[in-house]
């Protein structure tokens, strides 16, 4: 599980299904409002607290994105008004949930810097892996793959090499492409490697 505070009520929790696994949860669990679901909630929200410093009392908003054999990306948001109202009106086992689940069959990651995508290029061209498309949108770097285009490759192998240089994005892809821009719309591996790597050997 990783943790990370977006803003002063914002947090992304990035959960793997190793971890839904080791918790005796399935993906399709997340659809249901069980008590093992609301557990693993509360656990999360532990965490944050004793990581982050972020403490969930009162009404929260939890958005889970299922993201294809990578795991979960559960964006949490605490209601605002609740940090204003008096502490004395929610006990720690009062954490009233809104939860909404959207999954997608995107291979669909986001990057730091333009780096960090020529760094994945180095790992995944080897690999006959010459495809994707290459998106900028405030400041930061998206490839999206198909499935298709994977070379025949298991998906738990490639998401393995785009974790280490990415993250998978927490927004849509059509968000990116509606107010984002295409840098380029196929082959960017090919072509990154190309320009980045074998040209700088020349």
């Amino acid at each position: 599980m990783r943790l990370e505070r977006l803003n002063y009520n914002k947090i992304k929790i990035f959960l793997t299904f190793d971890d839904l696994t080791e918790r005796g949860l399935t993906k399709e669990d997340l659809w249901h409002d069980s008590q093992k679901v609301h557990q693993l909630f509360r656990d999360m929200m532990n965490e944050a607290n004793d990581e982050l410093g972020f403490e969930a009392d009162g009404p929260i908003a939890i958005e889970v994105y299922s993201l294809q054999a990578q795991g979960m990306v559960i964006i949490v948001t605490k209601d605002s008004i609740a940090d204003d109202s008096d502490d004395e009106g929610f006990s720690d086992e009062y954490i009233e949930m809104q939860v909404t689940v959207d999954e997608s069959d995107d291979i669909f990651y986001e990057f730091d810097s333009f780096e960090d995508v020529i760094s994945l290029s180095t790992r995944l061209f080897p690999l006959g892996i010459h495809s994707g498309r290459l998106f900028s949108y405030q400041d930061r770097f998206y490839l999206e793959f198909q499935e298709f285009e994977l070379n025949g490759h298991q998906i738990e192998n490639i998401i393995s090499i785009l974790s280490e240089f990415g993250t998978p994005a927490t927004i849509t892809i059509h968000r990116v492409i509606e107010y984002g821009k295409m840098l380029m719309s196929e082959s960017s591996i090919e072509q990154i490697h190309h320009f980045f790597i074998t040209k700088k050997k020349i």
